[in-house]
């Protein structure tokens, strides 16, 4: 008598995962700042127009990323609503 294969959990329901995927947001949300900080920084020099893109940049980067973010929350609380809808009707 073999016992059925146990179903393996989803990285992103475990606490690690949730953990690392979270975690890569924040990497996200940083390395979009630093990126358009110095986009920005760079264009100034260029143009001599000291701070106005650098401030564009950081808030440009800062818009970017939390917009992503909001997209990646909302399929994690789509998937969450299809998968606790797919439990019910088994």
């Amino acid at each position: 008598m073999s016992n059925p294969p146990r179903p393996t959990p989803d990285p992103d329901t475990t606490s690690i995962g949730a953990a690392a995927k979270y975690a890569g947001l924040g990497f996200q949300l940083v390395a979009s700042i630093l990126l358009f900080l110095y986009a920005g920084r760079w264009v100034d020099r260029r143009i001599g127009t000291e701070p106005l893109f650098l401030l564009l940049g950081v808030f440009t980067g800062l818009a970017a990323s939390i917009y992503s973010m909001y997209r990646s929350l909302m399929a994690d609380q789509r998937r969450e609503a299809e998968a606790r809808t797919g439990e019910g009707t088994r």
